[in-house]
């Protein structure tokens, strides 16, 4: 039996571990290029390619070069897609290199900002996020970006992403609802498992969740001794859900968990959106049954048919993420405002996206409506349609306000 111990611990926290085997997506056209002084003579000519030909200048800054230019043409044409679907656009977005580096997204945000965007949507990682939002800030612009790393979000510095928190809430959301009262964690010893450990401690306080134990594992030797300490609590029933975050290594956990004797009908497994597509997951029959927070599939393969007739390849995943930044930028009342994007941004019931509903909170931190998806054998289903869960309050950060919003009546 081969084990994905090692394999996982390299994993960064940002949720991008796919981009360096990400295939590489189809350039598109030029769509709508004519000279800027011909479409919007208010506004002084941009550097990059210009899609659509609304009134309102939004800045698109994503890697177009370097190791994740294949997700980041993949989302430039999510959002070209986006605004060619749009009705009569009340946006234009410049397109611009991200680069590989913090210090070029930095640049490229500056230079649109000179140019006159109102928004910028972008960059992509957290580094490139906290140096282009400073800018982004001392413009009083404000920026969306797309890191799932909440420490960078901030006042005008807004994350649309699946943050950790917002997943594990979205988790125990469901898991409270189906009468589970006490939860355990395996979690594995690495930047991205403390995110997880630490949103699963906020969320747990948000919404009454006991926690019996967080268990960390770095290596096989150390996942076995996780699993010995909590058997005993699973097996008496002083436990009754089970957090297991880590994709790679979840198979191997539910031939551990067999082999301890916890009794699968009393234990609902808890996953996290990584899960999605695994099939090493959906073979394991220990597995069967358990529950995932995850974006909804039917956006993407909603968005798979129009990306391959128009770019010829297959979309990646934050493609929809894109579609929904434009979506937002788009909105006629922060759009056409006075001054655009302002505070608008902040709406309890929020937006609708390519996957469905979305908010931003106060802190900055971006709230992604999830499914909850559940474990069957060949693949899973979906068995909780896309609703917003929360977000715990802020731990650190933020603006010194009470900076969560609980779930929207309608999505509940």
């Amino acid at each position: 039996m081969q084990h994905g111990w090692v394999k996982t611990l390299g994993w960064p926290v940002l949720a991008l571990t796919i981009v360096a085997c990400a295939p590489t997506a189809p350039v598109a056209p030029p769509v709508s290029s004519l000279p800027a002084t011909a479409q919007l003579p208010a506004l002084a000519p941009a550097q990059g390619e210009i899609i659509g030909t609304g009134p309102v200048r939004v800045a698109l800054i994503l890697p177009l070069s370097g190791s994740a230019a294949g997700v980041g043409q993949s989302m430039a044409n999510g959002a070209r897609l986006a605004i060619e679907q749009t009705p009569s656009p009340t946006i234009h977005l410049v397109l611009k290199d991200a680069g590989s580096s913090a210090e070029t997204a930095r640049n490229a945000t500056q230079q649109a900002l000179a140019e006159g965007a109102e928004l910028i949507l972008g960059p992509l990682t957290a580094d490139s996020v906290a140096l282009a939002g400073a800018i982004a800030r001392s413009y009083d612009t404000p920026l969306i970006g797309f890191s799932s790393t909440s420490s960078v979000a901030t006042d005008g510095v807004y994350l649309l992403s699946v943050l950790p928190e917002a997943e594990i809430m979205r988790a125990l959301g469901f898991a409270r609802a189906q009468g589970r009262n006490a939860i355990a964690a395996i979690v594995p010893d690495t930047p991205l498992g403390h995110a997880q450990a630490e949103a699963l401690r906020q969320a747990a306080g948000e919404t009454g969740m006991r926690i019996v134990g967080v268990e960390m594992f770095a290596d096989e030797a150390q996942a076995r001794r996780a699993v010995e300490r909590l058997a005993p609590a699973m097996r008496s029933n002083l436990v009754d859900a089970l957090y297991l975050p880590d994709a790679a290594t979840a198979p191997s956990f539910g031939i551990l968990l067999e082999a301890a004797r916890v009794p699968r009908q009393r234990i609902l497994v808890i996953g996290a959106g990584e899960w999605e597509g695994n099939p090493a997951i959906a073979a394991q029959a220990y597995l069967a049954g358990a529950v995932y927070p995850a974006i909804d599939p039917t956006g993407l393969a909603a968005l798979s048919a129009s990306y391959r007739q128009r770019f010829g390849g297959e979309p990646h995943q934050l493609a929809t993420l894109a579609y929904s930044a434009v979506l937002v930028a788009n909105t006629p009342s922060l759009s056409l405002a006075t001054p655009p994007f302002g505070n608008s941004l902040f709406s309890p019931t929020g937006f609708t996206g390519r996957d469905g509903p979305l908010r931003f909170h106060f802190d900055g931190r971006g709230e992604y409506g999830l499914v909850m998806r559940q474990v069957a054998p060949g693949g899973a289903a979906t068995i909780e349609a896309a609703k917003l869960g929360g977000l715990p309050l802020a731990s650190n950060g933020g603006i010194g306000m009470d900076a969560g919003i609980p779930p929207a009546a309608e999505f509940r």
